[in-house]
């Protein structure tokens, strides 16, 4: 690559797009990488404010920006991606299909560390629809070392031990059952407007409720409903109410005595503090599979947002979650209750 003067530069070969920007009109490439410059082209770069033009000269050991977007994009692409061509050092990756975007944040900053590239990503660990985009890398000069990139792709490749910086999981089919509990709901004196909320927040994945019950607070009776809901093949079951530290509430103990293993009972999220979540190891045929068992508290009967708005899509995605995902919650695991709700383009939920 060298810098020559534009009106010296008929017959040599551009090394980058050309773009002009017409403010409410264009913002798109007159000239694109590649092009052999003509007489008649010198008067239309002139009037886009190109007096000096970098033109192709090939150096040992330098990457051409496009060149180099490439080897970024592969370091991120993962499965269920969609990439656009690359354009003026940069290339773009959409969801092909619905799921849960996985980002890896040590790989990402590995590579972003290194300077002269960029790899910018939504937030991961949110549900993405089909044709959202993911990402967008570029590289930042015009021409890069082929041993920087080597670097950054060998740096990246450690941190994220082999894998595609971005993951897309898709969401499956999830059959549900819902306990509800509570006397003054089992005994008439209140209207269950709990579990209304919960199908209307499960609907927006792709589920079927196979089973619902409304018990008092008797754990045994919890248990054994949850019990029989997972024999009966479901995947997720949620228990609404009896949550608390109050006598009366028994739902933790009654998912605990299932046998489940508790993830934690508790989350530094608000709302949603006294939320409840726990993995059931069963036995299907001759395979093992599991269920997830969520206790959810009041809070997501009439807040707009909470925990089970940041947890439910991982569920949905079968992405395991861990106490440490759930304790990193706390960053951002405070929700403003905004007039006008904005989620999930918002802070809540987006830590670290």
């Amino acid at each position: 690559m060298k810098l020559i003067k534009t009106v010296d530069a008929e017959g040599t070969v551009l090394c980058h797009d050309i773009t002009q920007i017409i403010k409410g009109v264009t913002k798109d490439a007159v000239f694109r990488k590649g092009h052999v410059v003509t007489k008649e082209d010198i008067p239309v770069l002139l009037s886009v404010g190109k007096d000096q033009l970098y033109v192709w000269e090939k150096e040992e050991g330098m990457l051409h920006e496009n060149d180099a977007a490439e080897i970024l994009c592969a370091m991120c692409r993962g499965g269920h991606m969609e990439r656009s061509q690359a354009k003026e050092g940069k290339i773009e990756l959409t969801a092909s299909c619905d799921g849960l975007l996985k980002v890896d944040n040590d790989g990402l900053k590995a590579v972003n560390g290194f300077g002269q590239m960029m790899i910018a990503t939504r937030h991961g660990n949110f549900p993405v629809k089909k044709g959202d985009k993911l990402a967008g890398t570029r590289i930042i000069p015009l021409v890069i070392e082929e041993e920087k990139m080597a670097a950054a792709k060998e740096a990246a490749f450690r941190a994220s031990k082999g894998r595609p910086i971005l993951e897309l999981k898709p969401f499956v089919h999830k059959k549900v059952g819902i306990v509800t509990t509570g006397n003054e709901v089992f005994h008439g004196r209140i209207k269950d407007t709990f579990t209304p909320v919960i199908k209307e927040k499960i609907s927006e994945f792709d589920t079927e409720v196979i089973d619902h019950v409304t018990w008092d607070d008797d754990d045994a009776k919890v248990t054994a409903s949850i019990l029989d809901m997972v024999k009966k093949g479901a995947d997720v079951v949620i228990c609404t109410g009896g949550m608390s530290v109050d006598p009366d509430d028994k739902t933790p103990l009654a998912i605990r005595n299932t046998g489940a293993r508790v993830v934690s009972y508790g989350a530094p999220v608000l709302p949603g503090a006294m939320f409840l979540l726990a993995y059931l190891d069963v036995a299907d045929g001759d395979e093992r599979r599991t269920a997830a068992i969520m206790g959810l508290p009041g809070c997501v009967m009439y807040a707009k947002r909470t925990i089970f708005d940041l947890v439910l899509p991982r569920i949905m995605a079968d992405d395991a979650v861990t106490p440490q995902d759930l304790a990193a919650l706390g960053q951002g695991g405070l929700c403003l209750n905004c007039p006008v709700c904005t989620f999930p383009n918002c802070g809540f939920g987006k830590g670290m």
